[in-house]
């Protein structure tokens, strides 16, 4: 049986179009051990002429990412490797590409990266980037852990294949976990049920579904999930926003706001422009103009 196909959709990327004719973007699935606990495998090169501000509008995922800014031929200082966990971004995420570079991301399924960090919850990494070790302290604490991170490194960055890249990954996260958590498949089923059913527009509807507490629904989002089931809501939203934006120049917005639960279309707006950078309207203009 051939491996499942990654999802194809650009939610949360701005101006998609515009990022992908400047880098070579592709995605992959994991080792099936890992798929119910990932959404994907992402893999970014470029080489480019002048700067270029890539800008995304976060998922409700963390994300563990190897990266490598400078040519892969060059020296190691020069090149700057390095490997973070980053955790739910609460705002815009914006990163500056120069030059020559690579990164290799592996994100994680909402509610899927605590089985791989189990000693904090994840709100932890909520709104931060940090060190490896800081998630995974084994790769702080092995004798010779320098040296093994510069293995690591070089096994995820080096290759030029992707079946090899996405092999290391794979090798990586497969040694340490998944650790059995039935709370965190109950977070990864209502993220899901979030995303996927549009009627649920309140934490009320979600908690009555899920037959917690507003209580302890919100104490296991905080856990499991990183930020709250509102938040999870909302973005989700934004989300939906974005991509109706770059598929139509001139959305109905008020009937776009109706459909996604706001009270009116004031309200789709202001989240839109707060989180954005710019109204909807501002923005499905921009991309219009060739």
């Amino acid at each position: 049986m051939a491996d499942p196909a990654p999802r194809r959709d650009t939610r949360g990327i701005v101006a998609p179009a515009e990022l992908f004719s400047r880098v070579r973007f592709r995605r992959h699935v994991p080792a099936p051990e890992l798929r119910p606990y990932l959404e994907h495998y992402w893999l970014i090169d470029w080489a480019l002429p002048e700067p270029y501000a890539t800008h995304v509008v976060p998922h409700p995922s963390v994300n563990v990412v190897f990266q490598r800014y400078g040519p892969l031929g060059g020296p190691a200082r020069a090149a700057r490797p390095g490997a973070e966990v980053s955790g739910i971004g609460l705002g815009l995420f914006t990163q500056r590409l120069d030059g020559e570079g690579r990164v290799c991301g592996a994100q994680f399924r909402p509610g899927g990266f605590r089985p791989f960090a189990t000693e904090r919850p994840v709100s932890a990494w909520t709104g931060r980037r940090v060190p490896l070790h800081e998630a995974f302290p084994d790769t702080a604490a092995l004798p010779g852990a320098r040296a093994t991170d510069e293995a690591v490194l070089s096994a995820v960055l080096s290759p030029d294949d992707d079946h090899a890249r996405v092999a290391a990954l794979d090798a990586f996260l497969l040694a340490r976990g998944p650790v059995p958590d039935p709370a965190a498949e109950q977070a990864m089923e209502l993220v899901e049920l979030v995303r996927s059913d549009r009627t649920i527009r309140r934490v009320a509807r979600l908690a009555r579904l899920s037959g917690l507490s507003p209580r302890s629904l919100q104490r296991l989002f905080a856990s499991h999930v990183g930020v709250g089931p509102k938040w999870v809501i909302l973005r989700y939203r934004l989300h939906e926003a974005l991509e109706r934006a770059e598929a139509h120049a001139a959305p109905d917005w008020s009937a776009l706001a109706a459909e996604l639960g706001y009270s009116d279309q004031a309200h789709l707006v202001r989240d839109f422009t707060a989180t954005v950078g710019l109204s909807p309207t501002a923005y499905a203009r921009g991309l219009s103009v060739p």
